[in-house]
């Protein structure tokens, strides 16, 4: 039914922040890791939305990434795993590490979460193995550490190569790709890893 919804923050709740969009304010639950501080009130953000709609219940979940909601309604086809605890995990461990754990098996990740125990832990596993693809986990992580660098002002040399490249046309996953591959070859600074780069894209 709503596939985001971009407006002000005006309330932060114990699980839940209020975005105010045309005069409606809307209570979205959203992970922990949005509460702790990485929202104020008053800011403009653009919530990624699941709309759950039960018997006793219609509610709104929200994540800060598309990556997010994807991971979350994989969560969600698991048997025995709710919007609730699709939730705690992502609030736990994030999209990317909840990858990795499902592709090394490592069930003890998983049920770090609250009210996540081994037995279901598992069944994440089992039910997400040939849902998750090991070149995309890699390539989201990257993704997301270029995105952070980028908002936080430090752009490094591989980030200022991967905007130049995706600037000229290149999709952002093989731009990605080739810059580490230049990177690994050695060249550190923005125009050795630009032209590395795209010897390896040409």
């Amino acid at each position: 039914m709503y596939a985001y919804i971009k407006g002000v923050v005006t309330a932060i709740e114990e699980e839940s922040l209020i975005v105010e969009n045309n005069g409606i304010g809307y209570r979205v639950t959203v992970p922990a890791s949005i509460l702790d501080g990485e929202i104020g009130t008053g800011d403009s953000v653009k919530i990624y939305t699941y709309f759950s709609v039960r018997e006793d219940a219609m509610q709104l979940y929200g994540f800060l990434s598309q990556d997010d909601l994807d991971m979350f309604r994989k969560l969600l086809g698991v048997s025995g795993v709710g919007p609730k605890a699709g939730v705690a995990i992502l609030s736990a461990l994030g999209a990317d590490t909840l990858r990795f754990a499902v592709l090394s098996d490592d069930a003890a990740t998983i049920s770090k979460a609250p009210g996540i125990g081994k037995k279901t832990a598992q069944k994440i596993i089992l039910e997400l193995k040939d849902k998750v693809d090991l070149m995309d986990a890699f390539e989201q992580k990257a993704s997301h550490t270029e995105e952070k660098e980028s908002a936080s002002g430090k752009d490094s040399p591989q980030s200022e190569a991967v905007l130049a490249l995706t600037a000229l046309g290149y999709p952002n996953a093989q731009a990605l790709k080739a810059v580490r591959a230049a990177k690994a070859a050695g060249h550190t600074d923005v125009e050795d890893l630009l032209k590395a780069a795209l010897r390896e894209l040409l």
